[in-house]
């Protein structure tokens, strides 16, 4: 996952199994080999227009508490169907659950882990190693839009999504710094993921692509 990460926090490469998703949204299935930020917020995030009061209250959800320096900048609204408001419900909640990882971290965080299985879980298992490897977590303000959520009868669902890492950044925990960099074409990325409702109720993302830099998601 790449969220602008310098070369250091070397990329993550998902897995390329939405490309379905991605085709049917018009894009293409290449996935970039760099694909920063899974990212969430919790207090200190600002207010978010995505659908979270729809989430079940019957699941007991890990809490997610994250440093007041990350912060999230939702834009997806609801949709008024309460399935597709679940997806993407828990899609925001697997975000914030990966940084919160990070912030911690910990690459077997059971916080993410309760939002994804597969290789997805997997992928974010390599992305979080790689912070506590460089001893860095993330900061700043990062930014979710132009969602398209589908759900099937069967009990799985496609996500496709924007993010915006223009004003996020890398923190290194032993001398504090920030690795403020300036904003280019690939602070946009594109990500289509799989998900599928489990046997709690939860919506789990099983897989997800990226492309850095697509035109999809430019300002």
């Amino acid at each position: 996952m790449t969220r602008r990460r310098p070369a250091l926090l070397a990329a993550l490469t998902l897995t390329a199994a939405a490309a379905l998703t991605l085709s049917a949204c018009g894009g293409d299935d290449s996935s970039s080999d760099k694909k920063d930020k899974i990212a969430g917020a919790d207090t200190g995030s600002e207010p978010s227009t995505s659908p979270s009061e729809s989430a079940p209250t019957e699941v007991d959800r890990p809490k997610i508490k994250l440093p007041t320096d990350v912060t999230y900048k939702f834009e997806w609204d609801k949709t008024g169907d309460p399935v597709k408001d679940a997806v993407l419900h828990d899609a925001e909640q697997r975000i914030k659950a990966v940084d919160m990882a990070v912030a911690e971290q910990d690459a077997l965080h059971a916080a993410y882990r309760f939002y994804s299985e597969g290789e997805a879980a997997a992928g974010s298992q390599k992305y979080i190693q790689e912070f506590v490897d460089h001893k860095a977590r993330t900061t700043g303000v990062t930014r979710y839009y132009r969602e398209s959520v589908n759900a099937k009868d069967d009990g799985t669902a496609s996500l496709v999504y924007c993010e915006d890492q223009s004003k996020s950044f890398n923190k290194f925990l032993k001398t504090g710094k920030t690795d403020v960099t300036s904003a280019t074409k690939d602070s946009y990325v594109l990500y289509a993921g799989t998900l599928r409702q489990n046997s709690k109720g939860v919506w789990v993302t099983e897989r997800l692509v990226s492309e850095r830099g697509s035109a999809k998601c430019q300002p």
